[in-house]
């Protein structure tokens, strides 16, 4: 028999739980030969999110969770709920709904008959998202999987069911800064998609905000590509050799042609450029060295304030 642990984050997400466990547990009922147990993940909600998992640890003997002293963000949930998991299979869901229950028989047909150490889900619309924050999603990932050379599949996200080989190796992975999409795909293994239509929330609100996910989608690409430094790099190299052709062509036309060197206006706008492109070149040489600061001051990612 296999044991099988599913990881919920949760943050302020007291509307929606009860619902969750119901219909998670209706689905997980289905599968052969799976002794199957809730870890819920408590990333400093400020709600009724901690009393509702107490009462359900207090009803099932198969939920547990974990609290943290405060909100250190989904990343650090999910990794504090794979560090205190011990199934053999685990999975990653959303307590919204959003990751479909109805897909764990197939996820745990896939790992247990197929052969795979990972079956993810793969979202096929974005329908109710907002044609800007659509639009901007698929761009980050088009350009995440140029930046990285890491397959980041377009709509894939944390749902998905791993193996414990898996797991130990994303558990391996131990850094400070953590952008777990990147990680699953950095530690390898042969994974199976499974394709699924976006639904609407059961209940509450998102706590997504265009701000946050931008911070969100700037950490996954610092984290797993150089390629900013290397393209400030290359469009400094490009503004010497224009400033050269500049000079160049100023001189000629002074010494050669007799001209009078006019045009401050364009002179002082070439000058706010160039210096604009060095801050944002700082900028970007600042972001892996802040990251690097981070990482050396060996900060634990989570506190556990409380766990059942």
């Amino acid at each position: 028999m296999k044991k099988l642990t599913i990881i919920v984050p949760c943050y302020n997400e007291e509307e929606v739980l009860k619902l969750f466990y119901r219909e998670t547990k209706r689905y997980t009922a289905e599968l052969p030969d799976a002794e199957t147990e809730f870890l819920f993940v408590d990333d400093g909600s400020s709600d009724g999110t901690l009393q509702i998992l107490r009462s359900l640890a207090a009803c099932d003997s198969s939920c547990h969770y974990i609290t943290f002293s405060r909100n250190f963000g989904k990343e650090a949930a999910m990794y504090a709920g794979l560090q205190a998991a011990d199934g053999d299979y685990c999975v990653l869901m959303d307590a919204d709904l959003q990751h479909p229950p109805a897909l764990l028989p197939r996820m745990y047909a896939a790992l247990k008959d197929e052969g795979y150490d990972c079956c993810a889900g793969r979202r096929t619309t974005r329908d109710g998202e907002g044609a800007v924050r659509n639009f901007l999603s698929h761009c980050f990932y088009r350009v995440i999987r140029r930046l990285s050379r890491m397959d980041m599949q377009d709509g894939a996200g944390d749902f998905r069911m791993m193996t414990r080989r898996m797991v130990d190796s994303v558990l391996s992975c131990t850094e400070y800064n953590r952008y777990m999409k990147g990680i699953f795909s950095f530690v390898g293994f042969e994974t199976k998609w499974i394709p699924f239509e976006n639904t609407a929330r059961a209940a509450g609100r998102s706590k997504w905000s265009l701000k946050s996910l931008f911070r969100y989608a700037v950490d996954g690409i610092f984290s797993f590509s150089t390629a900013p430094i290397a393209l400030s790099g290359a469009v400094g190299v490009l503004l010497f050799i224009l400033s050269l052709f500049l000079a160049f062509g100023t001189a000629v036309s002074t010494l050669i042609f007799g001209n009078e060197v006019n045009g401050w206006t364009t002179i002082v706008c070439l000058i706010l450029f160039l210096n604009g492109m060095q801050m944002l070149f700082l900028s970007v040489l600042g972001e892996y060295v802040s990251k690097n600061y981070m990482e050396s001051k060996g900060r634990p990612v989570y506190i556990i304030k409380d766990k059942g």
